[in-house]
């Protein structure tokens, strides 16, 4: 799959460059242009000042008329090559286009792919000793235990700002590393409802935590006793900045534009980090696209921009959000 979206990203980066390169050709064409409409103009004075010289201007007006038929048969190459260098530019934007939506597919796959395995990661966190051992039985000593567990799987993974154990009043009884949030009621939290409610697996969208202190996504997980009820709920909070992992290595001119979008259209990361969770993008019709459930992946063309786009189709049991990655390309 990498290897497929570098050769995806290399080919696109080559058909940009032959867009320039055909672009210079297009001014060279208009110059021939301009050389054979001056030639044909000097052809035609010429031909009036060999009609007044009369008998010695005869000679003169043959060269005259061949300087005329030149001139015209190469202003109608010049023009039959417009057109061909123009059926070329569509063609290569064309091309530049369908190359960008597969680099956003990719993109938006590796993403879910990635999510995926948090949403495994809680599942298979919450069937430990450990954490069932805690809930059922609270006491210093079970805490403790879980403590070191969650602090250990904190520091092996990395990519996570930090794990909680929650029992059914929603009271925080043990956390990875923020301790200050020990003894905090969490159940008027949708995530915490919902897990308990649905006894199932709930993903937030992301979101700016004060918590944490940073942009993140919390999975929860049901905890259960042997008899399968509910005792609790284990959640986690992914640290979204490794999401970036990804979004760097994605390759694209310096002068397009990468966007991960929500399901409201509002960019939640982006290749230069900029409008998170601010920046609007529904007015442009590629995400108008997504949105209506017109397309899940394609591309539009807008004030002289390619907007290719993915939305997201999830990964196993992860679902999704309803994300989508928006990729930007110029066809000026």
């Amino acid at each position: 799959m990498e290897k497929t979206l570098e050769k995806s990203q290399n080919v696109s980066l080559l058909m940009t460059e032959l867009k320039q390169d055909n672009e210079k050709m297009q001014g060279v064409m208009k110059k021939i242009q301009d050389i054979s409409t001056k030639s044909n103009i000097l052809a035609l004075n010429s031909g009036i000042e060999a009609a007044r010289a009369g008998e010695a201007g005869k000679g003169f007006a043959v060269v005259a008329t061949e300087i005329k038929k030149f001139a015209e048969e190469s202003l109608k190459a010049s023009r039959e090559s417009e057109t061909l260098i123009k059926s070329i530019q569509t063609k290569a934007n064309e091309i530049i286009a369908m190359r960008t939506v597969d680099i956003a597919f990719d993109t938006i796959d590796k993403i879910d792919r990635n999510l995926f395995e948090r949403n495994c990661d809680v599942q298979a966190w919450a069937t430990f000793d450990a954490i069932k051992d805690c809930l059922l039985h609270p006491s210093p000593e079970s805490k403790k235990v879980a403590q070191a567990f969650m602090e250990n799987i904190y520091k092996i993974y990395e990519v996570y700002f930090d794990l909680f154990v929650v029992d059914l009043s929603g009271e925080i009884i043990v956390a990875a590393q923020n301790q200050s949030q020990v003894g905090r009621n969490m159940n008027e939290r949708d995530w915490f409802q919902e897990t308990v409610k649905h006894n199932d697996v709930y993903v937030t969208d992301m979101y700016h935590s004060s918590v944490v202190g940073g942009y993140t996504m919390g999975y929860s997980s049901p905890v259960h006793n042997d008899a399968g009820e509910v005792i609790g709920v284990l959640t986690t909070r992914f640290n979204w900045e490794f999401i970036y992992d990804i979004i760097d290595r994605v390759k694209i001119d310096e002068k397009s534009q990468l966007y991960v979008i929500n399901k409201e259209g509002y960019v939640i990361a982006s290749k230069d980090r900029g409008g998170i969770l601010k920046k609007d993008l529904s007015h442009l019709k590629a995400v108008n696209h997504i949105m209506t459930g017109k397309d899940r992946r394609g591309y539009t063309t807008e004030n002289n921009q390619i907007y290719a786009y993915c939305l997201t189709e999830g990964y196993n049991a992860y679902k999704g959000k309803g994300w989508s990655v928006i990729v930007s390309e110029s066809i000026v």
